[in-house]
């Protein structure tokens, strides 16, 4: 089972920036279903805001239990310092269910190559 957060401002789209997504949708992936699990909201902390509500580290703080993260957008810095707390980093602009199913399908595949 892995855990996975979703950056989106309207719960049907992966459509937010890693470091401005107002929310983190978590979602529990096993090889049979997928599960909501909450909403988590996040004070943005990205650098290119006017006026940034939170700090990036809070923004990774929030998801430290997730094991993915998907959004549309990210930098490749903070690709690298989720990679150190073993987060993966996923940019998949799409519907959240489609996402989240290609990478359920791809995590079902990889286990039977093992």
């Amino acid at each position: 089972m892995m855990k996975v957060a979703v950056a989106s401002s309207d719960g049907i789209v992966v459509n937010a920036h890693f470091g401005r997504t107002p929310k983190f949708l978590i979602f529990e992936l096993s090889h049979k279903e997928i599960r909501f699990i909450e909403n988590r909201e996040n004070a943005p902390g990205c650098g290119q805001l006017n006026e940034p509500l939170g700090t990036m580290e809070e923004t990774c703080n929030l998801i430290k239990d997730c094991d993915i993260v998907i959004v549309a957008q990210i930098g490749p810095a903070m690709i690298k310092q989720l990679q150190e707390m073993g987060i993966i980093a996923m940019k998949k602009p799409n519907l959240i269910e489609n996402a989240l199913l290609e990478i359920q399908e791809n995590e079902i595949l990889e286990r039977r190559q093992i």
